[in-house]
C-alpha cells in the first residue's frame, strides 16, 4: 500500500527516519546506475557522525537519594553521581557518482539528517560541505527533513516544507533550489556529470515510492498518531483531511 500522501511522507521524519534514510540512498543509487552507464558508477557511501539532537539533560535540580553514596564530600554533601551528556555516534549515508576511468569524485548526493540540522552534526556537515564546494566536485542535496537549520544561504529561503538545492561546479556560487511544498509530488531534478555530459534525471517521487512500498512502511507507522515532528496551521490541518479519506 502507498503512502497516503502525494509527496513526503511526513511521518518518516520521525523515528523511521534512520532506516528510511538508508533505504532512500540506496534506491537513489539503484536508479541512476543504468543512466550513468558505461562511464560512471553510482555507490552508497556510509560515515559516522555525531549526533545531539536526542541529548537530555538527565540531572535538573532535583536527585534520587537512592543514587547517592553513604560518603560525604569536605562540606557535608552527600556524593551524588548523575550521568553525564554523551554524544551519539550514528550512521550517515550518501551517493558518490565517480568516474569509472580516473575513480574521480563527479558529484556528490546527499540526503540531509536530523544530524546535519543541529548542533555540533551542523558544524560538522557545514565544514564538509565547504571542502566540497571549493572542489571540482558538484553538490545535490536532499533536504527532506522540516526541523532543524537549513543549509547556509547568502539571501533568506521562501517558506517551504522540504528543499533540493544543486550546485554545479561552474556555476558557483549560484545554486538551483527547488521549493516542495507538503502536498507537492516530489520532483525529477538533473544530476550533473562531467563537462560534455548530459545531466541524467533523479526522479525523486520514485525513488520514495519504492522504498516506501519495498520497507512497507504501512505496516510500520500509526497514522492515527500525531507525527514525531509535528505539523502546524495549514499543514497540519490538511494531513489530518488526507489521512480522513485515507
Amino acid at each position: 500500500m502507498p503512502s497516503p500522501f502525494p509527496g513526503m511522507d511526513p511521518y518518516l521524519e520521525g523515528a523511521e527516519w534512520m532506516s528510511f534514510h538508508a533505504e532512500f540512498c540506496v534506491e537513489i543509487a539503484r536508479q541512476l546506475r543504468p543512466k550513468l552507464r558505461p562511464k560512471y558508477i553510482a555507490q552508497t557511501i556510509k560515515r559516522f557522525v555525531s549526533d545531539s539532537t536526542n541529548l537530555l539533560a538527565i540531572f535538573s535540580g532535583s536527585f534520587n537519594p537512592s543514587a547517592t553514596t553513604p560518603g560525604t564530600l569536605g562540606g557535608g554533601s552527600k556524593n551524588i553521581y548523575p550521568e553525564t551528556v554523551m554524544p551519539e555516534i550514528v550512521p550517515q549515508y550518501a551517493v558518490e557518482i565517480r568516474d569509472l576511468e580516473n575513480r574521480q569524485l563527479v558529484t556528490l548526493i546527499e540526503v540531509l539528517s536530523p544530524a546535519n540540522r543541529q548542533g555540533d552534526g551542523y558544524e560538522e556537515y557545514r565544514n564538509k560541505r565547504q571542502r566540497i564546494l571549493l572542489s571540482s566536485t558538484h553538490l545535490l542535496e536532499i533536504d527532506l527533513l522540516r526541523k532543524g537549520q537549513r543549509i547556509p544561504m547568502r539571501q533568506p529561503l521562501p517558506p517551504a516544507a522540504y528543499f533540493v538545492f544543486l550546485s554545479r561546479q561552474q556555476r558557483r556560487p549560484m545554486t538551483e533550489v527547488w521549493q516542495i511544498a507538503l502536498n507537492q509530488r516530489l520532483p525529477t531534478v538533473p544530476v550533473p556529470l562531467q563537462p560534455g555530459d548530459a545531466d541524467v534525471g533523479l526522479d525523486l517521487a520514485q525513488a520514495l515510492t519504492d522504498v516506501y512500498d519495498s520497507v512497507e512502511y504501512n505496516l510500520l507507522i500509526d497514522y492515527t498518531r500525531p507525527p514525531d515532528v509535528p505539523l502546524e496551521g495549514e499543514d497540519a490541518a490538511w494531513a489530518a483531511q488526507v489521512l480522513q479519506h485515507r
